[in-house]
C-alpha cells in the first residue's frame, strides 16, 4: 500500500489518466497524492501560445483527465467527492478527490471505463451509416451530467454557416506561419522511434481535407462549400455549451465532451474534437449569432460509424505523470 492505495489501484488510476485527450497530446496534468485526496494538477507550463494563448484548450484537456480519473475511482469500487479549483492560493490544482466509502460502480461507469482503451481521435470520413435519433439523444443527455448542453447542427441553414466559419477558418491558420510552426514542432515525424511521449502522430495528421482534416495545415484542401456542407450533412455535429467562460466553464466542458465521448465508443462509434476553429474570435462569436446559442462554445465534435482501427497516440510514462506521494 501507497498512501492508502495499493500498486495495483496506483497503476489503475496511472494508466486511466495516461488514456484522456488532450489538446496536441500535450497531456497537460499530473496526479498526486495529498493525505486522503487525489490532486489533479495543471502543468501550465506546457504552453501552446499560437494555438491556445488562453489556455482554455488545456482547461478542456484537464476536465476530460478528471473524468477518467473519477471513472478509475469508481470502477475500483470507491465513492467519491469531487471538488474542483479547491484551493485559490495554488490555482494549478484543478480538482481534488477524496473517496468516501466502498460500493460497486454503475453500469454506466462499467461502460465508459471500457471504452477508454478504445477511444481515439477519428480523422477520418465516416461511413454511410446514420446514427439513430435514440443514440443522437444519448450522446446529447450526456454531457448534461457535467451541467454542459450539448446543441446538434443538423438543419441546412446551421450547417451552411458552419462549412461558412470552418472555410474561413482555414484559410486564416493555412496563412499564420507561426500558428503552422508551432503545430509543426508538435508533430511526431519519427514514430518508429516515438512511441512514447507527447505530441501529434503525423500518420494521425493527414494533409487531408475539411472537415476530416481537424488541425488545419497548409496542405488541407478546402473543398469547395457545397462539397463541405453536404460532407458535414452526413455527420453528427454537436456544440458543447457553456453558460459562461471561466475556468470552471471550461473544465467542466472537458468533462461532459470526455463522458459523451466514451458512451459514443461504447455505442460502436467514433468522434472527433474540433477547437482549432473557435479560438478565432470572428469564429466562435458568428457560430454564438448564427446559431442563436444560449452560451458560449467549447467545442465542436463529430461522430459516425468508423471504416477502421484508429492508432494509439504516444503517451507519457508512468512516472510522467505521478507526482508526490506515489
Amino acid at each position: 500500500m501507497a498512501n492508502g492505495w495499493t500498486r495495483a489501484e496506483t497503476e489503475v488510476l496511472a494508466r486511466t489518466l495516461l488514456r484522456a485527450p488532450s489538446v496536441h497530446n500535450i497531456q497537460p496534468w499530473r496526479l498526486e497524492f495529498d493525505g486522503d485526496r487525489l490532486l489533479l494538477r495543471e502543468r501550465r507550463e506546457l504552453e501552446l501560445r499560437e494555438h491556445d494563448a488562453q489556455g482554455r484548450d488545456r482547461l478542456i484537456s484537464c476536465g476530460a483527465a478528471l473524468a477518467n480519473v473519477e471513472l478509475a475511482v469508481r470502477v475500483l469500487g470507491y465513492d467519491l467527492t469531487t471538488r474542483v479549483f479547491p484551493e485559490p492560493g495554488a490555482p494549478d490544482i484543478v480538482a481534488a478527490i477524496e473517496t468516501t466509502g466502498r460500493s460497486s460502480p454503475s453500469d454506466v461507469d462499467l461502460h465508459r471505463y471500457s471504452a477508454i482503451a478504445r477511444r481515439g481521435s477519428y480523422r477520418h470520413p465516416f461511413s454511410a451509416r446514420r446514427i439513430s435519433r435514440e443514440k443522437i439523444g444519448d450522446l446529447i443527455a450526456a454531457s448534461a451530467g457535467s451541467g454542459v448542453e450539448a446543441r446538434l447542427i443538423h438543419d441546412e441553414l446551421e450547417l451552411s454557416r458552419i462549412a461558412d466559419l470552418l472555410e474561413f477558418a482555414a484559410e486564416a491558420y493555412q496563412h499564420d506561419l507561426a500558428y503552422q510552426r508551432e503545430l509543426a514542432l508538435w508533430t511526431i515525424r519519427d514514430e518508429r522511434y516515438h512511441r512514447h511521449g507527447v505530441g501529434l502522430a503525423a500518420s494521425a495528421l493527414p494533409a487531408g481535407s475539411l472537415p476530416w482534416a481537424g488541425l488545419v495545415r497548409t496542405a488541407t484542401a478546402v473543398p469547395d462549400h457545397r462539397v463541405l456542407q453536404r460532407r458535414l450533412a452526413g455527420e453528427t455535429l454537436l456544440v458543447f455549451l457553456t453558460l459562461d467562460d471561466g475556468k470552471h466553464d471550461h473544465l467542466r466542458a472537458g468533462h461532459a465532451l470526455q463522458d459523451t465521448w466514451l458512451d459514443a465508443v461504447d455505442d460502436g462509434l467514433a468522434g472527433s474534437v474540433l477547437t482549432q476553429p473557435l479560438h478565432l474570435p470572428e469564429v466562435r462569436s458568428g457560430l454564438i449569432e448564427d446559431l442563436e446559442l444560449p452560451g458560449f462554445p467549447q467545442a465542436i465534435m463529430r461522430f459516425g460509424y468508423p471504416t477502421g482501427l484508429v492508432p494509439p497516440s504516444p503517451r507519457r510514462a508512468v512516472d510522467e505523470v505521478l507526482g508526490n506521494g506515489f
